[in-house]
């Protein structure tokens, strides 16, 4: 549906074209998403592999709204906010945007999919293959999140300068996983902007009159 399209466009472009998310691209995403899964619950759309993607990435903006609510409680305790507190929104933003990303990139492969491979992708193409994938990127992300959500635990516990034992052992390490995961993660972003771009490069030019 045009909707979908118009949507999903939408969404390449908060994520994998602007540098940085700002208010009117979030609010824009919020609503999108928002309209989105109430389309995706109408008789009209078929329930296909790629509806089930669609619907996991517009459930995602779900972290925003959880965001911005936590913003608003910790700004009403002012300086009393917990550190640990105060890292939980942007630990949000930062599950959504990368659960986004992959999602966005698992469209763009399907896509790809279904333009040059069409019978024998169909196989992999399936729903429960669809639900599947969407798991397991969420518990990637979620631990990705818990791992984050312990280092400033530490941190905030006083170990950035960790004395000999157990403790600081933990820290160095979990800083190590970190800084690691962060470096990864930002590496990964990139690879999926170059991906969308070669594919819908190969699809525009694939469907274009010869």
């Amino acid at each position: 549906m045009k909707d979908l399209r118009r949507y999903l466009a939408l969404k390449y472009i908060q994520y994998l074209v602007l540098s940085s998310s700002n208010a009117v691209s979030t609010l824009l995403g919020l609503l999108g998403s928002a309209y989105t899964m109430i389309l995706l619950q109408s008789a009209k759309v078929s329930s296909k592999s790629t509806a089930v993607l669609i619907s996991s990435l517009a459930q995602a903006d779900i972290l925003v709204l959880l965001s911005l609510v936590s913003d608003v409680v910790l700004g009403s305790f002012g300086a009393t906010a917990p550190p640990v507190a105060s890292a939980v929104a942007r630990i949000l933003l930062t599950a959504n945007t990368h659960v986004s990303c992959v999602l966005l990139s698992c469209v763009a492969f399907e896509a790809y999919l279904i333009t040059f491979l069409p019978s024998e992708s169909r196989p992999l193409r399936t729903v429960r293959n669809a639900r599947l994938l969407c798991r397991v990127i969420w518990a990637l992300v979620a631990a990705e999140c818990a791992l984050f959500l312990l280092d400033e635990h530490l941190r905030a516990g006083g170990a950035s300068s960790p004395s000999p034992g157990p403790l600081g052992l933990l820290f160095q390490l979990c800083g190590a996983a970190v800084a690691l995961l962060r470096f990864l993660s930002y590496i990964l972003g990139i690879l999926l902007r170059i991906i969308n771009v070669y594919i819908y490069y190969k699809i525009f030019f694939s469907m274009s009159p010869r």
